[in-house]
């Protein structure tokens, strides 16, 4: 009996359920139930706005921050490639000199009448008594002690004091140590270029009857002056040019100041003269047969 009771309890409760979603299916469409979800709706719709512009702006942001961050990560990326270009174009730029100063020592080659080996210039000496550099050739390219080195522009740099298979040690024209037999163009004045480290080198027992003035053209003169200084270079190689004149009315010589050619203290590039063999002078008081002893390192 108590289930049947249950049954139909059940039975009634589906039944009421079954009306009531049957009224409110056809109530929904009358005009009063339309008008009061119209109201809701109306009154709902401002806080759906806010709703909305909030998720937007959230999401706005959300994307702006990951909008920086990728910004970021491409300028980082593209200040590594400017830096990367900068040393490349410094790398170029290097290279280009280079080519340049070896163009123009490699033309310069072909005007001399000895034969020449490029050299690159891989340490420098300068101290308060010495001017000299290291090339990156020695004796297995040719290179002996006693070689004259020239730069840009056929300008006479120095001599090789010391040669290795594969380095060679270079006394420059500032050097202390170093003299020269210098010509004054004009003139056709000799006298002794004597290297003072970082001033200009000096040309001195100049005779005072001698004209020299600024501006003059000073090379090489081919030849030793009583056989005092030997001759240890060709003539005509460019010295440098007068900067000044220094003259005693009492003396017998005078002595002129001359600004090298090229800047002795920026060597990178080189030709070394490998055939150039000194002329035989005789010795003072030595019989007309008998000469100088040949350079060390030099074939006889």
């Amino acid at each position: 009996m108590l289930q049947n009771r249950a049954t139909r309890r059940r039975i009634i409760t589906y039944a009421m359920l079954v009306t009531v979603s049957l009224l409110m299916l056809a109530a929904s469409k009358t005009v009063p139930l339309q008008d009061l979800r119209h109201g809701i709706n109306y009154a709902l719709s401002p806080l759906q706005e806010t709703l909305a512009r909030s998720t937007r702006s959230v999401t706005s942001i959300f994307n702006a921050v990951a909008e920086i961050d990728q910004l970021r990560r491409d300028n980082q990326q593209l200040a590594a490639q400017v830096q990367q270009l900068q040393v490349q174009t410094q790398q170029l730029e290097a290279l280009r000199t280079e080519n340049e100063q070896l163009s123009k020592l490699l033309g310069l080659r072909g005007t001399l009448d000895f034969k020449t080996q490029p050299a690159a210039v891989i340490a420098r000496q300068a101290t308060q008594y010495e001017r000299a550099v290291t090339l990156n050739k020695g004796t297995d390219s040719g290179i002996a002690v006693g070689d004259p080195v020239l730069a840009e522009g056929g300008a006479l740099a120095g001599v090789v004091v010391d040669a290795g298979s594969n380095y060679s040690s270079v006394m420059l024209l500032n050097d202390t140590r170093s003299i020269v037999i210098g010509l004054v163009e004009s003139s056709r004045a000799t006298g002794e270029v004597e290297g003072r480290l970082a001033g200009p080198l000096g040309m001195t027992q100049i005779p005072s009857t001698d004209k020299v003035a600024v501006g003059d053209t000073v090379v090489t003169a081919g030849l030793d002056l009583g056989g005092a200084v030997r001759a240890a270079f060709p003539p005509g190689l460019l010295i440098g040019r007068v900067v000044d004149v220094q003259q005693d009315p009492s003396a017998i010589v005078q002595i002129a100041l001359i600004q090298p050619a090229v800047n002795l203290d920026k060597l990178e590039l080189v030709l070394v003269m490998t055939d150039f063999q000194p002329p035989d002078v005789p010795a003072p008081g030595a019989s007309p047969g008998a000469s100088h002893q040949p350079i060390p390192g030099k074939a006889p």
